[in-house]
């Protein structure tokens, strides 16, 4: 395997992530930020990030039995912000929900009992859930890049459908599976 990290993510309906997608064709059109584009990543929001060796085929089972368990999840993003100290990431913020908290907290408890390590970003009480739209904004961009976003007439609303594990970089999709109990995925 190779030395990237590993993502669990909450993917989006199709209208959601066109909307999402195009944020990240505009920056990239104006020459902002091409880097999701490039490591061939899918709009979502993470729930868990980790560079430890994660076995793919024992969380399948787990993801899967989670995700039959769950139903879609309203997400509105609200807001636009940034990291300015990991890597100047600009993000669309969904609308902290409990259901969306609560959704996270119970994954990871999940995980936590198969003994995966969860960082401490990740941890209930510091957990930002986020979808990246650029990363590697140059400071002087910063401005023109949060009025693009603001283009995007926030909120924008619609469903997390599925949930998935990503290996990076590049992206590459391990496994997903929707949300719901929608038969086998």
């Amino acid at each position: 395997m190779s030395l990237g990290f590993f993502s669990i993510e909450l993917y989006f309906d199709p209208a959601l992530e066109n909307q999402v997608l195009k944020a990240w064709n505009v920056l990239a059109r104006r020459q902002i930020s091409t880097q999701l584009i490039e490591i061939e990543s899918r709009p979502h929001i993470t729930l868990l990030s980790t560079p430890i060796l994660l076995d793919p085929l024992k969380l399948q089972t787990l993801i899967k039995t989670f995700a039959s368990k769950q139903e879609p999840l309203p997400i509105t993003f609200s807001t636009a912000a940034a990291f300015a100290a990991d890597r100047n990431l600009l993000f669309l913020a969904p609308t902290p929900t409990i259901s969306l908290l609560q959704f996270q907290y119970q994954l990871l408890d999940l995980l936590k009992k198969e003994s995966v390590e969860i960082g401490e970003e990740f941890a209930a009480d510091s957990w930002i859930p986020h979808c990246a739209v650029a990363q590697e904004v140059p400071k002087s961009r910063m401005g023109e890049a949060f009025c693009i976003l603001r283009d995007l007439k926030l909120p924008v609303s619609g469903y997390a459908m599925d949930i998935g594990l990503v290996e990076y970089s590049p992206a590459r999709e391990l496994f997903s599976f929707p949300l719901g109990n929608v038969g086998e995925g």
